[in-house]
């Protein structure tokens, strides 16, 4: 029988084209003698130009999902397709290839790089990319226009996540990824961090998954997945998005 979970999903963004799909997928992990389940028959489809949340508490399998379907990780079982491409079956050249193209990463801690200014580290993506944004455009986007010339020990821990934001999308990727993006940062830097990646989602049209344990973001997303014992437990559909501002928490 299917998944009554997945069959409300698929019905309610039918018109929409997929670009993750995930059937069955499992991930365990060997600590020793000891196998440790990650994620057990996740079944997930994500649609163009949505803004996901995957919300679930630490160890419910969010990071590791998204880490397979950017092409970070592997699965032990089951599928992962992002498009027509098959990232389990495909190679660490093909990968490589995969997220330098087609995914922008945002992570709890930013991974700046000290001795380059703000517009040196998005320009150092922009140059590897097939069709990026003009890192000035990227920076203005986030709202830092003012910082260009900064380096990071100049900067707050948002604005640096405003950069790394910037930095992600300036490759102009289908998808963006974050993992808990406001996890180091105050309530107010926060919604700031979440504004940033809400324009890029409205304005560029990249598809967006967001990963937290703040219950209160989930009310910017299309769509909620709550995971729990690395299984999606639930799926919640918001009739109406809230803006960055109106979240309260």
């Amino acid at each position: 029988m299917p998944d009554p979970l997945l069959f409300h999903e698929v019905a309610a963004n039918s018109a929409l084209p997929v670009v993750f799909r995930a059937r069955g997928l499992s991930k365990i992990y060997q600590m020793g003698e000891v196998e440790v389940p990650a994620l057990k028959d996740v079944d997930l489809d994500v649609y163009e130009g949505e803004f996901v949340v995957l919300l679930g508490p630490s160890g419910s399998g969010k990071s590791t999902l998204l880490n397979i379907l950017g092409g970070l990780d592997s699965p032990s079982g089951g599928t992962a397709m992002w498009r027509d491409h098959d990232l389990v079956r495909a190679g660490e050249a093909e990968l490589t290839q995969y997220r330098r193209d087609h995914v922008g990463f945002v992570f709890q801690f930013y991974n700046l790089i000290p001795s380059l200014t703000v517009i040196e580290n998005v320009a150092l993506v922009a140059e590897i990319s097939a069709r990026p944004l003009d890192p000035k455009e990227a920076l203005k986007l986030v709202g830092l226009s003012h910082r260009l010339d900064h380096f990071p020990s100049q900067l707050s821990g948002g604005e640096q996540q405003r950069v790394a934001v910037a930095r992600a999308i300036a490759k102009r990727p289908d998808a963006l990824l974050c993992d808990e993006p406001t996890g180091a940062l105050d309530y107010d830097t926060g919604k700031v961090v979440l504004a940033a990646i809400d324009r890029a989602n409205a304005e560029l049209g990249t598809t967006t998954v967001v990963i937290t344990h703040n219950a209160a973001i989930a009310g910017m997303a299309n769509r909620v997945l709550r995971l729990g014992g690395g299984r999606i437990v639930g799926i919640e559909h918001n009739a109406t998005r809230l803006r960055p501002e109106e979240l309260s928490w």
